[in-house]
């Protein structure tokens, strides 16, 4: 006799239980009972939960777990074609950025990259440790012949990162002037933060095709969005009260004080939201890897498929140091914000 068979009886739901039994698969227990006829008593000590498939076996009109999956994705597979009219014409334009990045970035030869590279830091950063060190960086990268799959992470990171800042500071912003949004919009952003990373990759598969762009460019802005959306809002709303009252005496209108008061304020928060997506993006662009995103990762993945010790470590070590030299850069950039911001 099932655990809670007794309960359903109790509460006179026996015909109902038989008359919603599916007749499908049993379990060993039950077949062994059938076959032996004899039932095993449960004592109160042995009670099992009250899960699902403990109910269904004490009542069949109680659907299995297995059948609560199967269900969630059918109700998935039947939703898949009405979301891929809307989403691919919305997420083309995604494929078409990162492929041009990784066009543009592998045309160019070594020469002319990694100058400009270095320009562009040394502007950011206006440190020549900070620039000395990503010199050095880039030129051990491509001493072991890694400078391509290390342009590849770069030119993937800066798409996603750029579309990241373009989202996550208009929806920080909307979010540091209305309580109502920012309750709202705080749960999804959570959900989004710990949600393991491969499990972002499970509905896009289903959605996108493995050797479109967007599917892993999704997942990584998916990702690393939330850290630039709640800097951008808490920036916003440690904004001293006392210089907005000051900006409202001198007659400056809601869009005179966003810009000219609370987005200077608020910068050094933004850059540090900036700072945390760029990390952010670099992990998910390894785990990306397995839905055949380029660069580092790729080795990363070969290493562990094919057991090649080696190339997984130096692949590895790559990665670690290509985060050590994006950390400094925008590090060095948040210190220059931070110190305009005093003066």
């Amino acid at each position: 006799m099932a655990a809670y068979s007794g309960l359903f009886e109790t509460l006179g739901l026996k015909g109902w239980c038989e008359a919603g039994s599916s007749g499908g698969p049993v379990s060993m227990a039950e077949l062994l009972a059938k076959t032996t006829g004899k039932t095993e008593e449960t004592s109160l000590w042995q009670t099992p939960f009250p899960s699902l498939d403990t109910l269904h076996e004490a009542c069949g009109a109680i659907p299995r777990t297995r059948e609560l999956t199967a269900g969630l994705e059918q109700l998935f597979l039947s939703v898949k074609d009405p979301l891929k009219v809307v989403l691919d014409p919305l997420t083309q334009p995604l494929s078409w950025a990162i492929d041009g990045a990784l066009w543009a970035i592998l045309a160019l030869p070594w020469w002319i990259v990694i100058p400009l590279f270095l320009v562009i830091v040394q502007f950011a950063a206006r440190s020549a440790r900070v620039t000395t060190l990503v010199a050095g960086v880039l030129v051990a990268l491509a001493f072991v012949d890694h400078y391509t799959y290390a342009m590849q992470t770069l030119a993937i990171i800066l798409v996603c990162t750029v579309i990241c800042v373009a989202l996550g500071v208009p929806i920080g912003i909307a979010m540091s002037r209305s309580d109502r949004l920012q309750r709202s919009v705080i749960p999804v952003l959570d959900m989004l933060q710990t949600l393991p990373t491969f499990v972002y990759l499970i509905p896009l598969i289903f959605l996108f095709s493995v050797t479109e762009s967007k599917l892993y460019g999704i997942a990584i802005i998916l990702y690393a969005i939330v850290p630039a959306i709640r800097l951008t809002d808490l920036g916003i709303r440690l904004v001293d009260k006392d210089v907005l009252e000051a900006a409202e005496a001198f007659g400056m209108s809601q869009r005179q004080k966003l810009f000219g008061v609370q987005i200077p304020l608020a910068l050094p928060n933004i850059m540090a939201g900036v700072n945390q997506t760029i990390m952010m993006s670099l992990a998910m662009v390894v785990i990306a890897s397995l839905v055949s995103a380029p660069g580092l990762g790729a080795l990363v993945l070969r290493g562990i498929n094919k057991l090649e010790l080696g190339v997984g470590i130096v692949a590895g070590l790559a990665i670690v140091m290509l985060a050590i030299v994006l950390d400094r850069v925008t590090k060095a950039a948040l210190a220059q914000v931070n110190r305009a911001t005093k003066h």
